[in-house]
């Protein structure tokens, strides 16, 4: 347990992934679905790791120990966000009912000259933001994304749609790279996303009240703002079952302006009301929590409460998804 949750091994494997994706394209949605109740099954028995950590945070978060039906709705419910990558990258958007919350604010502040840094989460579906801009060619969508984490679901991300590819900014790159790439992007007035709940392990992190306690989130994501001088936005995609997803854009800060010796509380200020507003949601349905590894000790010691038959128990740019 005492691996950091970047050192652990994309779940599933090449073969299982580019199956569903075929059964989904060709049979449809609902025969795709079908197969979650197994895969569900098999992921709540062979994945001791993760059944533990749910247990852990629904515990956390509901305030009693959870059934093992109730786990099982969390691991469904992230398989489920999982298939429907699927169609939202293969521009299927018409299959999925996705209701917006707070666009006009969004709007408002991508029409000030300059693009807007969107902060997201592993909770729901960050790609349902593509729904968004459906209807609208002219809105630029840049996303930060580590590629080498999850070889086999960005391998098959690209090949349903080539074109992403080209609006990816590679996480892995050197750091001043990947910030002169931030900024060319926003000065164009893209939208510029990045999760900003997971740091590695050599990155800075900044320690944040989460569900009653510390935790660690990476420092950069909450630096860029202030240095680049745009608009900080969450963004929320949260998975309601079925085919909805309600999408929400809450702003954090307006192109914060601190001083450079002020710049670290800044952020520090930052990162606190995005972790209030991430709990705001997450405390209303946690089975969108999609983090699978002990948030607030990040190396993955401590993870003990395990269910029935389960074993007890700007410096750097790279917010990872």
């Amino acid at each position: 347990m005492s691996e950091h949750w970047s050192e652990r091994k994309e779940g599933g494997g090449r073969f299982a992934i580019w199956l569903i994706r075929g059964i989904g394209l060709r049979l449809g949605r609902p025969a795709a679905r079908a197969l979650l109740y197994p895969i569900t099954l098999y992921f709540f028995l062979r994945r001791p790791y993760e059944r533990r950590v749910s247990y852990a945070f629904l515990t956390r978060v509901e305030g009693r120990r959870p059934s093992a039906w109730r786990v099982m709705r969390h691991i469904h419910r992230f398989a489920g966000t999982l298939l429907d990558r699927v169609f939202l990258l293969a521009e299927r958007y018409a299959r999925f009912d996705v209701r917006m919350h707070g666009l006009d604010e969004l709007i408002a502040r991508m029409q000030r000259g300059r693009g807007v840094l969107l902060l997201g989460a592993h909770v729901g579906s960050f790609e349902v933001l593509r729904a968004a801009t459906i209807g609208h060619p002219e809105v630029k969508l840049r996303v930060l994304l580590d590629v080498h984490k999850t070889p086999a679901l960005t391998q098959l991300l690209h090949a349903l749609n080539p074109a992403i590819g080209h609006g990816v900014i590679d996480a892995g790159r050197p750091p001043g790279e990947i910030v002169l790439a931030l900024a060319e992007a926003l000065a164009e007035g893209a939208l510029v996303t990045l999760l900003a709940d997971r740091a590695r392990a050599d990155e800075r992190c900044v320690t944040v009240e989460f569900c009653g306690a510390p935790a660690p989130l990476p420092l950069a994501p909450f630096a860029l703002g202030g240095i680049l001088k745009v608009p900080v936005v969450l963004c929320l995609g949260m998975y309601r079952g079925g085919n909805r997803y309600d999408l929400y854009f809450e702003p954090l800060a307006d192109a914060p302006a601190a001083a450079r010796g002020q710049r670290a509380a800044a952020a520090q200020a930052l990162a606190q009301a995005y972790a209030a507003r991430l709990e705001h949601h997450v405390r209303l349905d946690p089975c969108n929590w999609f983090n699978w590894h002990d948030f607030w000790n990040p190396q993955g010691r401590g993870v003990d409460a395990a269910g029935p038959g389960v074993d007890a128990g700007a410096d750097h740019a790279r917010s990872r998804a």
